[in-house]
């Protein structure tokens, strides 16, 4: 009997994961599919592709060719004794067997049939390659939840069976309080599936566009906000916007830069609620920029005690 290396053929490592193996067969099987590929060996590679995967993907298949061990690809080999016997072969030669026979009648030969040569069933169902792309959202799609329109140029196969780009057209519905780098998932949107799987799914990762007013921090928005040095000093009440109008804010006396004033509830939605905006607060310098206000700026150094250095000494 010729050894066949079934995850040389899938590409992936003998400790493979049940879920990597999948996926590695799914990829490959697309590329060599012979609806959609056109090199000239790619039925025989879909059908070796296939086998390997009829192997692998089974518990007890896998376990009885992990069995055998490592061969070279095509190599004569001879089974272990112990080996023959799942397959209710005793006395039988494996000479002129093929290896993918005597792994299909695994389970025939459990309830006392014999595989006399390769069964040819339907063909396997392979399900729809998945896609993936990116979409620019605004602050305020993020916030009030909204549909955006995506364009995306998808290949696809023809009544020729060539593959060809088309442009298909998608309705997005962003939920409240969408973060930058979520991953919306739509169902059934990708690729077609082969011999009736299910078709792919379409994976959307969105990206938020920069504000300018409002920084996200997880659902907590951030929002600089300038003071007059006699706002800072005195206290006062100002007027800041938020993502749902302006609101008013009262600026506690003496207010240093760097404070920040909260507004609760006013940041992002999320699950039983919504984040907090933050205030932080910046000192404007303003110009003086006539003889009155410089005229009274020198009487404020004059008679102020404020050291903004004292610590220096």
């Amino acid at each position: 009997m010729k050894f066949k290396d079934y995850y040389a053929v899938l590409g992936v490592e003998r400790d493979a994961k049940p879920e990597d193996i999948k996926k590695a067969y799914r990829k490959l099987a697309h590329k060599y599919h012979p609806d959609v590929s056109k090199l000239a060996d790619a039925e025989d590679k879909f059908k070796e592709l296939a086998e390997a995967y009829e192997t692998l993907k089974d518990p007890e298949k896998r376990a009885a060719y992990d069995q055998l061990g490592s061969h070279r690809p095509g190599q004569e080999f001879e089974p272990p004794p112990h080996w023959a016997d799942q397959f209710d072969s005793a006395g039988m030669g494996f000479e002129n067997i093929d290896l993918a026979d005597i792994l299909a009648g695994l389970h025939r030969g459990r309830t006392g049939g014999r595989a006399g040569g390769r069964s040819r069933g339907p063909a396997m169902p392979i399900p729809g390659e998945d896609y993936e792309t990116s979409a620019q959202i605004t602050l305020e799609d993020a916030f009030h939840g909204r549909e955006i329109d995506l364009d995306l140029v998808m290949p696809e196969l023809d009544e020729q069976g060539m593959t060809r780009r088309s442009t298909r057209h998608f309705r997005v519905r962003i939920p409240k309080g969408a973060a930058d780098g979520q991953r919306l998932r739509l169902s059934g949107k990708g690729a077609p599936g082969f011999n009736g799987g299910r078709p792919g799914d379409l994976y959307v990762n969105l990206v938020l566009a920069r504000h300018p007013l409002f920084r996200v921090v997880g659902s907590d928005l951030y929002l600089d906000l300038p003071l007059a040095p006699s706002e800072a000093v005195l206290g006062a009440t100002v007027v800041v916007p938020t993502m749902e109008g302006q609101v008013e804010l009262k600026v506690p006396p003496n207010t240093r830069a760097g404070n920040t004033l909260r507004l609760t509830g006013k940041g992002m939605p999320r699950a039983g609620g919504a984040g907090d905006l933050y205030a932080v607060v910046q000192i404007a310098v303003p110009k003086a920029s006539t003889d009155a206000e410089r005229e009274l700026y020198q009487k404020l150094a004059e008679v102020s005690e404020f050291k903004p250095r004292a610590h220096f000494s």
